[in-house]
């Protein structure tokens, strides 16, 4: 029977692994107030996500006092409970929204309210089949 092979480097077993330090033991903080929005931002990711308790270093009893605040605080509208974060995928070329009728973004912006919609009342553009690409077959 043949063994699994390893990736990579073998882990060391005997290391002692330092034990992360909680914000809260650091800054001798006895009550987490959820009106303390600056210490609950601490552990919360830039998704507004509740941290874990391997990456803040809290014990359980902290870490079920920090969720309590920050769910308190999210009810009272002074935490957001989501926070988007906005990546583009695919990159368009220049002049690509062109090319396929569309317009871009900056000129819907820059209509008057009086001016008329070069598009037609916001329909797609009509299909007059002049791009249509044809094939005949010869025999």
């Amino acid at each position: 029977m043949k063994s699994k092979p390893t990736r990579g480097k073998p882990r060391d077993t005997n290391r002692k692994v330092k034990k992360k330090v909680s914000v809260l033991v650091q800054e001798r903080v006895e009550y987490i107030d959820w009106k303390d929005v600056n210490l609950l931002r601490r552990f919360m990711s830039d998704r507004a996500k509740i941290r874990a308790r391997r990456v803040t270093g809290n014990d359980a009893q902290q870490q079920r006092a920090i969720a309590l605040a920050i769910k308190n605080a999210r009810e009272m509208a002074l935490l957001p409970y989501t926070s988007r974060v906005t990546t583009q995928r695919g990159r368009r070329r220049d002049g690509d929204d062109e090319r396929r009728g569309r317009r871009a973004p900056q000129e819907f912006e820059a209509l008057e309210p009086g001016e008329a919609d070069p598009m037609g009342e916001g329909s797609a553009p009509e299909d007059s089949g002049d791009d249509a690409v044809t094939e005949e077959v010869v025999a």
